[in-house]
């Protein structure tokens, strides 16, 4: 059995909110960002990560590569727990892991040149490399992802939105990391640059053997480049499992809604027979709801959904609810006159 690249256990995070007008004295309240998630990834494997706007992404995104302070584990391959680590023990493993972010222009420093851009992680982490060598790679690495060596003195505003995504990716390559985790790095480009992006990430993982945790709101992106899938909703983990089984065959109320929701291109696809609608808002992640966090827009909550939080079970499958399986025609029948009262 391969010895994981990450095993993350019972991550959380969480931020003091301190309510306005509130007295000095006053305890603050606490944000649950993510509360609890754990999964391991392999090298050389994509796990894929989707939910809702707010449910706890991002931040699961930045705690693991220190940006936020996090409790639980995060054991590196070779033993060494990321979670806790003080900057200075950071920087040993900030070569490992490197991050893609969300927005391609506001992620670069206008004032950089491309060059400086690309090559400032290889100047942090390899001081002693001869500018000959550094400005060398930085081409080597433009090439590979797309972008002109000729390109390398101007600056980030005289590029497109899929360059400056090119940009981005060459720098957290640079260093040559084992672990690139993206956050939703083409919810920003058109229809057409995302695929040339997913399509220039998937051919980089293959021919570096690069892990990838990919965070987007697409479920049909995410299904295309995914090894695994892993949901979240207010900051837990709903349900993980192998992208095919979890695309052909998903338990969670959840996956099922969300799956629903994804536009399929044929006349004939009746919506209405199919999209399972979720009742209300997000709850707040400073009030989360008792027992299953999902319960208070779940068709199939029961009393039990409130009085016990239920855990993540399966193999290769998991799912944490205490009524997984698909929905009946019947229940998406009631769930949607429930929503139309």
């Amino acid at each position: 059995m391969t010895t994981p690249l990450l095993d993350v256990r019972d991550l959380r995070v969480s931020f003091p909110v301190r309510q306005a007008g509130a007295m000095p004295w006053t305890r603050p309240r606490h944000l649950h960002a993510v509360g609890g998630v754990s999964f391991t990834l392999q090298p050389g494997e994509t796990l894929g990560v989707v939910g809702e706007s707010g449910c706890g992404k991002s931040t699961l995104a930045r705690a693991l590569i220190g940006l936020v302070p996090a409790t639980g584990r995060a054991e590196w391959q070779g033993g060494a727990d990321l979670i806790g680590l003080s900057a200075r023990q950071m920087m040993a493993y900030r070569s490992q892991i490197q991050m893609i972010f969300q927005d391609p222009l506001a992620s670069l420093d206008p004032r950089m040149t491309v060059g400086q851009i690309i090559a400032e992680p290889l100047v942090t982490h390899q001081p002693a490399l001869p500018r000959s060598q550094v400005r060398d790679r930085v081409k080597a690495i433009m090439d590979r992802v797309g972008l002109l060596p000729s390109q390398i003195n101007r600056y980030p505003h005289e590029f497109s939105g899929g360059q400056c995504q090119r940009i981005g990716i060459a720098r957290a390559l640079i260093v040559e990391p084992r672990l690139i985790i993206c956050d939703e790095p083409v919810s920003a480009l058109d229809v057409s640059i995302q695929a040339q992006v997913i399509n220039l990430l998937m051919r980089l993982q293959a021919d570096l053997g690069l892990s990838l945790i990919f965070i987007a709101h697409d479920l049909s992106v995410v299904r295309h480049i995914s090894d695994r899938v892993m949901v979240l909703y207010l900051g837990k983990v709903m349900e993980i499992a192998p992208a095919r089984d979890l695309y052909a065959d998903p338990q969670h109320p959840y996956t099922q809604a969300l799956l629903s929701a994804v536009p399929v291109p044929d006349p004939a696809h009746d919506p209405a027979a199919t999209v399972v609608p979720l009742k209300g808002d997000l709850p707040s992640p400073m009030d989360p709801p008792s027992g299953c966090v999902f319960r208070t827009r779940c068709p199939r909550a029961a009393p039990r959904c409130a009085a016990e939080v239920p855990v993540l079970a399966g193999d290769r499958h998991q799912t944490a609810c205490h009524f997984p399986g698909p929905f009946t025609p019947q229940e998406i029948v009631r769930a949607r006159a429930t929503e139309a009262a």
